[in-house]
């Protein structure tokens, strides 16, 4: 949407031609054998065990019912919610549900053991999690313009970028208190200059809750800052190999140093986590409201100038009698920012306002979906004219539209995307000025919850200009492929 005035007609005939058999080959393979076949339909299935009961012995007397293989009576419809899902464009006998997702949580049993058991009588290590996933890379194939990079989301774009470990991350997780919920996440792929695969500490912080349901939460640490959807949405989940430049560098690496507090009622915090959980393409539960002060420096880095960033943030994820969600959130944050780096020469001042609004829509993939954010503000940008770091407007948003089609045990998503970006990146030198104007079409496959492909195709323009180059504008596409491992 925002960069397709860039190809030409050959180049767009040739893009719908491809999109269209992205978004239809999964859903034609093998039909014939769904032919016969009832679909099966998306359910949460989230109600309380005397509903269950109830609707069991209803169905039972009223419809008739069917016997597994353990000999309990178990209801057909009530097990798959078929009056109130749609379907979700499945092709086979096997039903997209929880136990298909690496999350060993949502295959526990509900009955929960006592506290005096959870948090006396268990060690230490039966109570913290292990999980983690790994992300490799090749942005070469293909490639029209080895000048094309982004610094911010991929530095193995362009000249003498090859293979490359974009995340090796673990994640140590759980609660060890009733009230006391621990995360640590350390990333071993991290870059420093022209080294690669550095330890460094991505999240680290505690959650103290103040009631039973943990409704009403504090954050202390270095977490990600409320701010945007895809932000919040973790690299795992997301289907665009990059974040967008238009939210993202609001805040570099998402995360910072500081207090939070967040709020959302069990129901709400029920249905966030059945979007992780059931593959939807969820951000997590950051809250339906959020907001927290936090150093504004961004991840790993030291106050600058005792002025601390406040953010706030609302979401809410609307379900509709059919079992469609779409969650709409409105965010903002202010704060001063100092320069970390500038060249040589370049004038102006070293600390700025820092500020910027934003909307976000997700509707989610059942089977079609849609992703949008808008941001607009003020921040520091260089100014080529004057040779000058200037507090200037900054604008940009993006689209994406995809599409959740599963076969069997495997799940298909193609996806599009544009986005377009007018304004400066402030943790890079010089707070870099850019235009970006980039389209991307690609498809996730996940044969199973450890395994997942994503192979895309991106045109791009971008011009990004600093003291070095004030003059830098480049343009041109490239195939990238990523592997990743969850486990």
């Amino acid at each position: 949407m925002f960069a397709i005035n860039c190809f030409s007609r050959n180049e767009k005939k040739l893009t719908f031609i491809v999109m269209m058999l992205l978004f239809a080959l999964p859903s034609i393979v093998q039909t014939w054998e769904a032919k016969d076949k009832e679909p099966y339909y998306y359910g949460i299935h989230e109600q309380e065990n005397d509903k269950k009961s109830k609707t069991n012995e209803s169905h039972s007397e009223k419809e008739g019912s069917h016997t597994d293989e353990k000999g309990d009576t178990k209801d057909k419809k009530t097990l798959y919610e078929k009056e109130n899902y749609p379907p979700a464009l499945w092709i086979g006998p096997d039903p997209f549900i929880l136990d298909d997702v690496p999350n060993t949580a949502a295959r526990r049993d509900t009955k929960a053991p006592s506290v005096d058991k959870v948090y006396k009588d268990m060690p230490w290590y039966e109570r913290i999690s292990l999980r983690g996933y790994t992300q490799i890379r090749y942005n070469r194939l293909g490639e029209t313009n080895p000048e094309l990079k982004c610094e911010q989301c991929d530095r193995s774009w362009g000249e003498n970028g090859g293979f490359m470990l974009r995340r090796a991350r673990m994640v140590f997780s759980g609660d060890v208190h009733p009230n006391v919920f621990v995360y640590i996440q350390p990333d071993f792929a991290s870059t420093s200059g022209t080294g690669l695969h550095f330890a460094q500490i991505r999240d680290i912080y505690f959650d103290l809750s103040l009631d039973d349901e943990k409704e009403f939460r504090f954050r202390v640490g270095q977490s990600k800052v409320p701010y945007g959807f895809e932000n919040l949405q973790s690299s795992a989940n997301r289907l665009a190999l990059d974040r967008n430049d238009p939210l993202n560098s609001a805040v570099a690496n998402e995360r910072d140093l500081g207090f939070f507090f967040y709020y959302a009622p069990k129901e709400v915090r029920r249905t966030f986590k059945y979007l992780i959980q059931s593959g939807l393409k969820g951000s997590g539960d950051y809250g339906m409201i959020g907001v927290g002060a936090y150093n504004g420096q961004t991840a790993n880095n030291a106050e600058a100038n005792d002025e601390p960033h406040a953010v706030a943030r609302v979401t809410y994820p609307w379900r509709f009698a059919n079992g469609q969600i779409f969650e709409t959130g409105v965010q903002a944050y202010k704060g001063l920012y100092k320069l970390r780096n500038k060249t040589k020469g370049v004038g102006g001042e070293d600390e700025f306002l820092d500020e910027r609004q934003a909307v976000s829509f997700t509707w989610y993939p059942q089977p079609f979906g849609f992703q949008a954010e808008y941001n607009v503000g003020r921040g520091p940008e260089y100014n080529k004219e004057t040779n000058d770091v200037e507090l200037r407007n900054l604008y940009g948003g993006y689209l994406q539209l995809m599409m959740a089609i599963r076969y069997k045990s495997q799940l298909f998503i193609p996806f599009l995307k544009g986005q377009y970006y007018n304004g400066g990146k402030k943790h890079e030198i010089d707070a870099r000025s850019h235009r970006v104007r980039d389209y991307e079409i690609g498809l996730e496959w996940q044969p199973h919850y450890a395994f997942e492909l994503v192979v895309s195709y991106t045109r791009s323009q971008r011009r990004f200009e600093d003291g070095a180059l004030p003059e830098n504008y480049q343009e041109g596409s490239l195939v990238r492929i990523q592997l990743q491992i969850n486990y």
